[in-house]
């Protein structure tokens, strides 16, 4: 099994005693209350998935990683990990302890305050999301934020609430699926990045990946999305009943990963592969416009930049390009594998979309039929409540 990033797995998670003493000690530090994104950043950091972080990450890392794609002690780190104080940040001082909550009250985290600093903003979006513009959905977040950051090693007192409606059995930490993969006897593992439903093209690279390692983990993002996403409890369905349908249970395990999505494409995939490093995996399929947004990257400039930091990391990258249906040899393809000029089954997002809303199944060579069901029930309940 491959070996956590930086060699440990971090674990900042207080229980028993400790809980109690911080969640008393809490109740007298000054109270930063965070966005939903960065309590999420609290759970990733203190259950070892952000390894080798212990907090939230200092100027140097921060301008490492925009700058270079690395932390400072080298390791590869696509997108920063900073902690924005907001309109608090005159109020907290360097040395100081204080109390994270959420926007609820509930105490996350206490976080011991190392370093106070600001970051050129322009630079960390155009360096990491490849583009200034508000309207990209990154860019909007680490604006809205401001360029304001404090940073210091933390320890978690409480998980973010979860406020979607997913099985708690899915929320596994990286010691939990590492202890899954031994007791299966996986020494090869296989992480699925997701943050759409899975289609038959996206089945075919997840089975293509399934033949030349022990087993693969399906591992959709739950955190925070873009608002015309679809819901991650809707999403959970599909994968539910595709993996029930039309996989190996043998040889397939879902899970969630309830961080936000960044949709830095290229940056974000080495971000996304480190972590399924933390989770155990040893190998990361990097398919076409990989947690891409708008048309801000080419369509395979994630799998160029990992072809290098990949190996760096010790990860096993698989490149897929584009796949689709192929009527000439009735079966799943791509450009490699199919006869010149194929014949093919493709529709773009908008068409799915409108055929979903119109209570319409996409064809069974684009989207099983058991899917497609579960989608067209969300988007009707959708477009009726919009009426």
């Amino acid at each position: 099994m491959n070996q956590p990033h930086g060699g440990t797995l971090v674990n900042r998670i207080a229980t028993g005693a400790r809980k109690e003493e911080l969640e008393a000690k809490a109740k007298n530090l000054f109270r930063l209350t965070i966005e939903d994104r960065y309590g999420a950043d609290v759970e990733m950091i203190a259950i070892g998935a952000f390894s080798p972080l212990t907090g939230f990450m200092g100027k140097a890392d921060c301008e490492s990683a925009i700058e270079n794609m690395k932390l400072t002690n080298g390791l590869a780190w696509g997108i920063p990990i900073p902690l924005p104080a907001g309109d608090q940040f005159d109020n907290i001082k360097e040395g100081e302890e204080i109390a994270l909550l959420n926007k609820e009250g509930h105490v996350l985290a206490v976080m011991t305050v190392e370093e106070k600093f600001g970051l050129d903003l322009d630079n960390f979006a155009q360096k990491c999301f490849g583009t200034t513009e508000d309207k990209h959905p990154g860019v909007a977040a680490i604006k809205r934020g401001g360029n304001k950051y404090i940073a210091g090693p933390l320890e978690m007192v409480n998980r973010p609430l979860r406020k979607e409606d997913i099985d708690g059995k899915y929320f596994l930490d990286p010691t939990e699926t590492r202890a899954e993969f031994e007791k299966r006897g996986w020494k090869t593992v296989v992480a699925f990045q997701t943050r759409n439903p899975i289609h038959r093209a996206h089945e075919y690279l997840i089975k293509c990946a399934q033949e030349i390692v022990d087993g693969a983990l399906i591992h959709p993002i739950v955190g925070e999305t873009k608002s015309d996403d679809i819901p991650a409890p809707v999403r959970m369905k599909c994968y539910e009943a595709l993996i029930n349908n039309y996989f190996n249970l043998d040889n397939t395990m879902l899970g969630v990963l309830p961080t936000a999505m960044r949709y830095a494409g290229p940056r974000e995939a080495i971000n996304h592969t480190l972590l399924r490093k933390n989770y155990g995996c040893t190998h990361m399929i990097i398919g076409r416009d990989h947690a891409g947004v708008g048309n801000y990257y080419g369509t395979y400039d994630a799998q160029k930049i990992m072809e290098k930091v990949g190996p760096e990391m010790g990860m096993e990258i698989l490149k897929f390009e584009n796949t689709f249906w192929c009527k000439n040899t009735e079966s799943m393809a791509s450009n490699k594998t199919a006869p010149k000029n194929p014949e093919v089954v493709s529709l773009s997002g908008t068409k799915v979309r409108e055929m979903l809303a119109n209570g319409q199944r996409p064809p069974s060579e684009f989207s099983r039929p058991l899917v497609a069901d579960i989608l067209i029930e969300w988007a009707t309940k959708k477009a009726e409540a919009a009426v």
